[in-house]
């Protein structure tokens, strides 16, 4: 193996000593190193290549942690094989996703602000670097309002800038119209910004109240209509277990699918005196499980169990757990 080496490295220079073959000399991996290369190896020739790996919050041009880089003519390749990570799970002062989403460098982000809040420089996106994300995600306190940005709406009359108490009418596009049903809407600027920002959808599009569900309800007010894309989280009442989905999703006129709440199990003292049982490390009175819970019984002081030793922990099942028995 040496000997060849040797051999390939000395075939290396003498091509490069007659003009055929520019050879790569050892690669300065930045955020990252090689795997298993040696210095006295180098120059290669066209098309070699090794495996590096990146440093933390660096990633490969392929999004992995590892890859491999070749010798060309020109240069090696990729040219920036380790490439900064960035991860956008929060913007001060803004909308930011539940769930962290990831980036490479060079990729850009376009983030809204709260109303009177903006990135730098009136800024509207946000920039993977080397260094991280340019500019940082915080959006800072606006002394005026910009133009806002408008969606399926244009402005009646258009301005660089808007000062405190001045007023900007938008209309929506053609087949548009605001949540409430118009096709006109007026804006104010105030101390923090915009009052709201304009909101225009297609009327075919809109979604009424969302579907009701049984022992549950959602976490907002409800609305009479509700423009695409919207989304309402559920909750079920006290001791209802959720199964399915958590939001729903206004989409097409139809909401997506909505979750259930799973009956509890309910024991009463009734119950419990009827097979001669005690909960075990509770009190005996009516006591509420939810789907999945295992319950603990014991049988009362001079009773014997009746059912198996594996029946006196139960598991409630949508409403309903088979009791055992002390005689």
């Amino acid at each position: 193996m040496l000997l060849s080496l040797i051999s390939v490295t000395v075939t290396l220079w003498v091509s490069w000593a007659h003009g055929q073959v520019k050879p790569c000399e050892y690669p300065e991996i930045k955020h990252g190193k090689l795997l298993r290369a040696r210095r006295e190896y180098f120059p290669l020739a066209v098309g070699q290549w090794y495996y590096y790996s990146c440093d933390d919050n660096y990633m490969t041009p392929t999004d992995r942690p590892w890859g491999y880089i070749t010798c060309t003519r020109d240069r090696w390749s990729p040219e920036v094989p380790c490439l900064r990570k960035c991860v956008f799970n929060y913007l001060e002062n803004g909308h930011y996703p539940r769930h962290e989403q990831k980036y490479l460098q060079g990729q850009s982000i376009r983030v809204t602000c709260h109303p009177g809040y903006s990135l730098p420089n009136q800024q509207t996106t946000m920039t993977c670097t080397e260094n991280g994300w340019s500019p940082p995600p915080k959006c800072i306190h606006a002394e005026h309002c910009d133009m806002p940005l408008f969606e399926n709406a244009t402005a009646i009359i258009t301005g660089k800038a808007f000062r405190p108490n001045d007023t900007l009418d938008y209309k929506c596009l053609d087949g548009y119209e605001t949540r409430d049903g118009n096709t006109k809407g007026s804006m104010v600027c105030g101390k923090d910004g915009w009052s709201r920002l304009p909101s225009c959808f297609k009327s075919a599009e809109k979604c009424g109240p969302p579907p009701a569900v049984a022992n549950g309800d959602i976490t907002s007010f409800p609305l009479t209509a509700y423009p695409p894309g919207s989304r309402v989280e559920y909750q079920c009442q006290a001791y209802y277990e959720l199964q399915g989905p958590k939001y729903a999703t206004c989409s097409d006129a139809k909401w997506s699918e909505t979750p259930k709440c799973l009956d509890p199990c309910i024991i009463s003292e009734e119950m419990l005196n009827k097979n001669n049982l005690r909960l075990k490390g509770k009190e005996d009175k009516k006591y509420y499980a939810k789907t999945g819970e295992i319950i603990k019984f014991m049988c009362k002081s001079g009773h014997d169990t009746v059912t198996s030793r594996q029946s006196f922990q139960a598991t409630c099942r949508e409403g309903t757990v088979e009791l055992p028995r002390c005689k």
